[in-house]
């Protein structure tokens, strides 16, 4: 009895215990224990008048105190007649308490037993606890004392239960369960009833106070209202507690796809440490994990029949009620976040033609040196940009190929300055509206054609369009060289340094003509070795004899063993001083590289000279050099090896064994583009399962019909001229697209199995890059991306809106984005999309299909 009273006594602090009603049932306890405890000679009458009443247990059978309870509800029910279930249900758990604790050992199982503390120690404070201060019935609280008398050792077990269960192992929590479980059976046997009558109620209700209090702070963390009924149906004793523990939970912040899982698995720890049979546990742990997702709102009261004691101890039952699961409220959280994104308008110095990684002031000013050009490369932001960029004023829907390469829309590139400077040259003119290309160049101002048939004519074996298929122009200007090849059936991958000359390449794309903004500086090219055919530099200004040639060297490890390259410059044919100078040095230097100086020709109508030279195909002649200069690279040197990878001066050596790619010249094209390559190896596997060459020719049989799938997503090919292949594997999909009047921009992701040279040795082109950064180009010039399952992959490791967002710079308005992906991938896409105001022009999310068409929306 004392261990009853105290708790009655350290609980009488809460404002739950103040109401009239209360009081009088308390008064009448007292009084029936003052008479119980006088017939026994046992109560000293100075402490008849305290709110506590000591007890000796040993003198009192548990009869005894059924008895005497029974006589007080009886003797309260004539005070009270409404509260008459209420007093019934507290004379109940006072015997099932009373019958709990009359034995010693179990009153160790309490956190809060005072043990053999003096009476002073755990006396309260209140001089009257029962007094209301503002003397209103509370009949909320009148539920709370029902619960009163064992919630104090039920609430302490699931705190500790929702604080440690997350940071103990699994075989911890099952051993502390094992040990619960023992204590419970040992705590029946010793009492004679279920312990289920006394904790399944009182254990349930503290459960959902707590699980409800972290899904508040949870809801407050994201921003979301909490409705103020919600918070004040919870014990204030609870929220009080709780909160501190909040704080300390270093993980309370990272929100629900963190949190309510563990919450969920708080429960079912706790949830099985009850008495009562395995089905029971199931219903309670699925009921309260359907809680942790949608916390009540509203507690209904349910009154109970006078006299039904087994009424009154068993659990009430709720309404039923449709519960929301966790997919469900994830779905609708990720669909609110989508559709109340805020896009923002790029606020950047380069404005319209902002490229992220290349406009990077805030890096770009503190470099140390600008001597290699390392202000021309690749400095990307540590978050990728969600920014849109906005559109020109006046822009207009690009002019379709082949009229594009002549002449595009002043207001779609609005720079004058390259006209200014090169107009005599043929590079670019103004004309009313539009900005014209006459087909000249520095070196070739009478038209690129007929450079393009000179250099043929110096060296027949070049042999345009089936000897030599993909070539690379270094400082392409504005890209007519590399356009006006597409008339010998030879695709051209053009670069030049962003503002070197302004927007030449954004020049070249606009006109429907392969380009990338990319300098020869610091760092290698991200391309792989020995893939180009030819490489041509017509008056590129890069300094080749410089620093051990090691701009040179770099040509040489993307130039095919016996391949091409093209030297159009004023050393080749002027006797200038400086002129004379350089020739000298890039003679002795080619020589050492074993370059081969096939011939040197003069065009009489532009002018100009050119020299060409080839690269071995055995390394023959580097075992006779005399000097060990360039230095051969490392044997550990991978020469495909090319994110990110600073330039070495040195040579790799050329390969000999038969099975090895580059030692022979790819097949003649257009029989190269599906042909699988000789040196595929049948022990390796593909990227399908298959050994490499089937998985070659499963591949390119799988995309044969995409030109006619396509069609029937709506895609209009007139419209389409820059086409990127987002995610390519063998280059299938570019092969495919063959014969139509598009090229095709292959990107095979870093992270992925290196397929690229693959791709080279099929006749087509493209360059590694990661998606989580920005690509080096332009905005708005692609017409059609295709992603197949990228961005599901992408997810993983950057952020979806940004990839998104990175998408929308480099599509042009009205330009289309198929996607292929997981049906989950293809829904988060779809809604990212939606808010960017692109129109969703097809949607199979079961068939993981997506085709989109960017709108002129901005922000």
């Amino acid at each position: 009895m004392a261990l009853f009273k105290s708790k009655t006594s350290r609980r009488s602090s809460s404002s739950s215990y103040t109401s009239t009603l209360t009081t009088l049932v308390f008064l009448a306890l007292c009084a029936l224990a003052i008479w119980m405890l006088s017939s026994n000679s046992v109560v000293s009458p100075d402490q008849g008048t305290d709110t506590r009443v000591a007890v000796d247990n040993s003198e009192l059978t548990n009869n005894d105190l059924s008895a005497a309870v029974e006589d007080s509800a009886e003797t309260t029910s004539k005070v009270i007649e409404e509260p008459v279930d209420t007093t019934s249900k507290i004379s109940d758990e006072s015997v099932d308490s009373t019958t709990k604790i009359s034995d010693p050992k179990e009153t160790q199982a309490f956190g809060d037993n005072p043990g053999q503390l003096p009476e002073d120690a755990i006396k309260s404070d209140d001089k009257n606890p029962n007094l209301n201060v503002n003397n209103e019935p509370q009949n909320d609280h009148i539920s709370t004392a029902e619960t009163q008398i064992s919630e104090e050792s039920s609430l302490t077990q699931s705190q500790q239960a929702s604080e440690t269960i997350s940071d103990k192992k699994p075989e911890e929590i099952h051993d502390e369960l094992e040990t619960v479980s023992a204590t419970e059976n040992q705590q029946q046997s010793i009492t004679g009833r279920p312990q289920e009558d006394v904790q399944s109620f009182d254990s349930q209700e503290p459960k959902k106070d707590i699980i409800e209090e972290r899904l508040k702070q949870l809801r407050e963390d994201k921003g979301e209202t909490v409705e103020k009924d919600q918070i004040t149906q919870q014990p204030q004793e609870i929220r009080e507690e709780q909160q501190p523990k909040q704080d300390e939970n270093p993980d309370s912040t990272t929100g629900t796809s963190q949190q309510e899982p563990q919450l969920a698995q708080t429960d079912q720890s706790s949830e099985l440490s009850l008495d009562d049979p395995k089905k029971k546990k199931t219903q309670k742990i699925e009921g309260e994990s359907e809680e942790t997702q949608k916390p009540k709102t509203e507690k209904k009261k349910k009154k109970r029949k006078d006299g039904n004691r087994d009424e009154s101890k068993s659990l009430p039952k709720e309404p039923t009620k449709s519960w929301s699961t966790q997919a469900d409220d994830s779905k609708k959280e990720k669909e609110g976040q989508t559709q109340a994104r805020t896009w923002k308008l790029c606020n950047v110095t380069a404005g319209t033609d902002y490229i992220p990684c290349l406009d990077n002031e805030a890096v770009i000013s503190k470099l140390h040196s600008r001597k290699h050009f390392e202000h021309r490369e690749r400095h990307c932001p540590e978050e990728a940009p969600t920014c849109l960029v906005p559109l020109p004023s006046g822009y207009r829907r690009s002019i379709e190929w082949p009229d594009s390469r002549d002449k595009i829309w002043y207001h779609n590139v609005p720079h004058t300055l390259l006209a200014e400077v090169k107009g005599h040259q043929n590079w670019v003119k103004v004309s009313g509206e539009f900005l014209t290309f006459p087909g000249g160049g520095t070196q070739f101002i009478h038209g690129a054609l007929h450079y393009i048939d000179f250099i043929q004519e110096a060296e027949p074996k070049v042999a345009w369009g089936k000897h030599t298929r993909v070539i690379l122009d270094v400082g392409c200007g504005v890209g007519s060289f590399g356009g006006f090849l597409f008339e010998r059936d030879v695709i051209t991958m053009s670069f030049a340094p962003k503002d070197e000359h302004e927007a030449q390449v954004q020049f070249a794309l606009e006109r429907g003509i392969p380009a990338i903004s990319a300098v020869m500086g610091s760092q290698r090219l991200q391309f792989p070795s020995r893939v180009f055919d030819l490489i041509h530099c017509a008056r590129c200004r890069v300094p080749w004899h410089a620093d051990g040639g090691l701009l040179l060297l770099e040509l040489n490890r993307l130039l095919r063993p016996g391949g091409y390259f093209v030297w159009s410059a004023t050393p080749v044919y002027q006797k200038l001083e400086e002129d004379v100078k350089i020739w000298k040095e890039m003679s002795s230097l080619t020589k050492a590289m074993c370059w081969e100086l096939v011939t040197i020709k003069r065009d009489k109508l532009n002018q100009i000279g050119a020299a060409i030279y080839r690269k071995p195909t055995t390394n023959k002649c580097y075992e006779q050099r005399e000097k060990n200069f360039p230095p051969m690279c490392k044997e550990d040197d991978d020469p495909n090896a090319a994110w990110y990878v600073p330039l070495v001066a040195c040579m790799h050596r050329v390969p000999e064994d038969p099975s090895e790619r580059g030692t022979k010249w790819p097949y003649p094209w257009p029989r190269r583009l599906h042909k699988a390559p000789y040196w595929l190896n049948t022990s390796q596997t593909g990227i399908y399962g298959k050994p490499l060459p089937q998985d070659f020719v499963a591949d390119d049989e799988r995309w044969r019909n995409v030109v006619d799938e396509l069609s029937n997503f709506g895609i209009t090919w007139s419209n389409v001229r820059n086409v990127m292949d987002m995610r390519a594997v063998y280059g299938g999909f570019a092969a495919a697209l063959r014969d139509l009047p598009v090229w095709v921009f292959n990107v095979v992701n870093v992270n992925a199995p290196d397929t690229l040279p693959i791709i080279y040795e099929r006749g087509l082109f493209g360059m590694y890059h990661d998606w989580c950064e920005s690509f080096s180009t332009y905005p708005r010039t692609y017409d059609l991306l295709h992603a197949d399952n990228l961005f599901s992959n992408v997810k993983k490791r950057c952020s979806l809106v940004a990839v998104l967002a990175e998408v929308d710079r480099i599509l042009r308005p009205e330009g289309k984005l198929i996607v292929r992906d997981e049906p989950k991938t293809i829904e988060e896409v779809e809604n990212l999309l939606e808010s960017l105001h692109w129109e969703i022009t097809l949607s199979k999310k079961q068939e993981g299909i997506l085709c989109a068409k960017k709108s002129n929306w901005r922000p």
